[in-house]
């Protein structure tokens, strides 16, 4: 396959070199086609012995998707719900590379703290006392 280079984020995109493919006969419905071509698509990246993503966009993609890899750290992706093999092989390599982006993401700053505002719990105490005694006069002990 020799379309566009698919990019993983920044100036990383997937090798082309890299890329195992595997085609097969898409289940479902489809006529007479459909039991003479191989338009499912089975798409491996071996994610534990690449050189294309930076060592720690490595680590972090192999930890996050540890429970998707199979053979010792290959990632799979399979594509069948277009007809026609080679907009699976698109829809593939853009599953995977957009997997491989999510993955490889940079962690999320870490929640910082903050003080409420004195006004705020202020208001939020005296709205508390307002409610208390407006029950407190629903109960008929003075009547």
């Amino acid at each position: 396959m020799s379309g566009p280079p698919y990019v993983i984020r920044g100036s990383v995109s997937l090798p082309e070199a890299e890329l195992m493919w595997r085609f097969s006969r898409s289940s479902g419905p489809g006529g007479q086609h459909v039991n003479t071509t191989d338009s499912q698509v089975e798409l491996r990246f071996d994610l534990a012995n690449t050189k294309a993503l930076p060592p720690v966009w490595q680590e972090r993609a192999l930890e996050r998707l540890a429970g998707r890899l199979v053979d010792g750290g290959v990632i799979a992706v399979r594509a069948s719900e277009h007809r026609s093999q080679w907009r699976n092989r698109e829809t593939a390599a853009v599953r995977l590379a957009s997997l491989l982006a999510e993955a490889t993401a940079p962690p999320p700053r870490a929640r910082r703290a903050s003080k409420v505002p004195r006004g705020i719990n202020e208001r939020r105490l005296r709205e508390k006392k307002r409610r208390a005694e407006t029950k407190k006069g629903r109960s008929g002990r003075d009547w």
